[in-house]
């Protein structure tokens, strides 16, 4: 099967339906305008725009889809480059949509990066959120413009609209944050309070090779090592490039990610030389409340969107009192490069992405009758149905089943008799790199958990009888976990499986929570969470006490999944993931006990509805 807007009765009109009575009438211009525009502190930042081209004169001022990215806005290539070279690879896509559609395309590099001039003094700075605001300002001043302006683009880019939207500028009517976080630290780098062992290094390195001009760094990332490459591409007054490389030349002063991020071991630590900057600082969130009321906002997301990345469609939609939200979650990776389910037919996603983007701008930008507000507000497809489902709300099924780790290693709808189930952390123990995590690296993965049946096979598990009737869930598992440790913390990770009839054991999702986190507190407005809420604090952490028991409640990553008639259901522990996640403790695998038996011991509770 496929992820085709097709499958399945969701939509009022699908985005492929609407996409065929929407043709381009506007040429594309054979280059860009290209500039650098002043901010307020007197940076230089370059920007290029895109205008579409027609013979009617009367069509001269257009809706702007702004684009913010510091993956360059645009390559310069080398003599003799090759015809098929795209000097735009991550802009090309925005581009050639919305230009012909009669939208005018900005695209700008943001301080500190391509041809821009200033340096990065965080990821997602405040200072580069300013920037956003005198950007806006020049768009509308420009005789192109309608005095309108959208934003999207996919992880920074997605958050960095998000942030346009929260400076409050009156022309910023509509936003879509694609595959991006709300809160930076619990979405991205700390998914339940535990550091991503890579992704801080895989992220510097590709910073370093794009901000620094080094193509020999780039070599290592397939996004960015065509040879025809040439650095970023000076704007227009700057034909020699000596302003491009004066900008590079102060970009050696950039932060570095693997420094900066574990300041923040915790949310309410603060950098020593700034007491009020946090990763508060450089997450969405912290900004819900100046994002104005009237501003549309369409997420999207996938279900192997990283270790959090979903969360963050989800919370962002649940915070903000926006009555103009849409919500599309989809079998896909980050970036929807892929379609995730082992029951696809290819890799490559058959969803029409760009026209459900498109819809939603042409409703709230154009204001054209798109029938948009006629759809439910979230849309999401479910695994192993393949099939695309709409809701009303979230968590789309208000019902749930609970199963209880029992004896013998089961799963059961009661808590049957007390005992435990011991085991020791394996510190080596890892889940491989074809996972969720691999394309926030940069890594070209398409196929996903080949090997789960044999990564899972030494870990402790519980399985559930065979089920009596095909069933679905959709939206958080939660699991409870009893535990005693042997040391003063431990990180657990669970896993939800699918096991078949006939013996194939499906990955399904997971989650992972360190145990001094385990303090569930109530949600704050601007993280408005349908699952068990924790601030990740130093101030509400608490180490264990060896052998004491303790609980912790949380929640695996969402998703929407069909459990076939004869399948049983297998929860799965371990205490690391060495391919992903830091050691906690450090050097001191902990015994983990996991208690049994009562209502208030180990259980799952799932997302649930019979379907026969």
């Amino acid at each position: 099967m496929s992820d085709f807007d097709g499958n399945g009765a969701a939509w009022v009109m699908s985005p492929s339906q609407y996409l065929e009575k929407r043709p381009a009438t506007y040429a594309l211009p054979e280059q860009p305008l290209s500039q650098y525009v002043e901010m307020h502190d007197g940076c230089r930042l370059a920007v290029d725009t895109y205008l579409p081209q027609s013979d009617d004169p009367s069509s001269g001022r257009f809706p702007t889809i702004l684009i913010l990215t510091p993956y360059y806005r645009r390559f310069a290539l080398r003599d003799g480059y090759s015809p098929a070279t795209e000097p735009s690879p991550n802009i090309a896509l925005y581009r050639d949509f919305f230009v012909p559609r009669g939208y005018a395309v900005v695209v700008v590099d943001v301080r500190g990066t391509g041809a821009s001039f200033g340096t990065r003094d965080s990821f997602r700075s405040p200072t580069e959120r300013e920037d956003f605001h005198t950007i806006a300002d020049w768009i509308v001043d420009q005789d192109f413009s309608d005095g309108t302006i959208g934003s999207t683009g996919i992880s920074y880019l997605g958050a960095a609209a998000c942030f346009l939207a929260s400076t409050g500028h009156p022309a910023v009517k509509a936003i879509a944050p694609l595959f991006a976080v709300w809160n930076t630290y619990a979405d991205h780098f700390y998914p339940g309070g535990v550091l991503l062992n890579q992704l801080a290094t895989t992220y510097d390195d590709i910073m370093v090779g794009l901000d620094h001009d080094r193509p020999d760094v780039l070599q290592a990332f397939s996004y960015f090592n065509n040879p025809d490459y040439a650095g970023p591409q000076p704007v227009d007054e700057d034909p020699d490039g000596a302003l491009k490389r004066a900008a590079v030349k102060e970009h050696l002063g950039n932060f570095h990610m693997p420094d900066f991020i574990t300041e923040f071991r915790f949310t309410d630590d603060r950098l020593p030389y700034d007491p009020d900057f946090g990763s508060h600082s450089f997450s969405p969130y912290h900004y819900a409340d100046t994002i104005s009321e009237d501003v549309a906002i369409l997420s999207v997301s996938g279900w192997m969107d990283g270790a959090g990345f979903a969360n963050g469609s989800i919370a962002r939609f649940l915070s903000l009192p926006n009555p103009d939200q849409h919500v599309l979650l989809g079998p896909w990776d980050h970036g929807a490069r892929s379609n995730v389910s082992p029951w696809r037919k290819e890799a490559g996603s058959q969803f029409p992405m760009m026209g459900a983007v498109l819809r939603f701008f042409d409703q709230y930008l154009m204001g054209l009758d798109t029938q948009l507000k006629e759809e439910a507000p979230i849309h999401y497809f479910s695994l192993h149905a393949e099939e695309w489902r709409a809701a009303q709300q979230w968590p789309p099924l208000s019902e749930t089943r609970r199963l209880y780790a029992d004896n013998d290693n089961t799963l059961s709808a009661d808590p049957g008799e007390g005992g435990v189930d011991r085991f020791r952390a394996d510190f080596t123990w890892g889940t491989g790199f074809g996972t969720r995590h691999e394309r926030l690296s940069a890594q070209p993965v398409t196929d996903y958990y080949t090997d789960w049946a044999q990564k899972e096979s030494s870990l402790l598990s519980w399985t559930s009888p065979p089920l009596e009737s095909a069933s679905e869930i959709a939206g958080h598992p939660v699991v409870n976990l009893s535990i005693t440790s042997s040391e003063a913390d431990a990180v657990l990770h669970v896993y939800l499986s699918e096991l078949e009839a006939d013996g194939s054991l499906r990955y399904v999702t997971e989650g992972v929570l360190r145990a001094l986190h385990r303090k569930v507190v109530p949600a704050p407005a601007d993280q408005n969470w349908s699952w068990p809420y924790r601030d990740y604090s130093r101030k509400n952490s608490a180490p264990l006490v060896p052998g004491e028991p303790v609980e912790l409640r949380f929640a695996l990553l969402p998703t929407a999944w069909r459990f076939e008639r004869g399948s049983r259901i297998r929860v799965s522990v371990a205490a690391a993931d060495a391919d992903h996640y830091v050691q906690l403790p450090y050097g001191r695998p902990p015994e983990i006990e996991i208690l049994r038996g009562a209502d208030d011991a180990t259980w799952l509770e799932l997302p649930w509805r019979e379907i026969g």
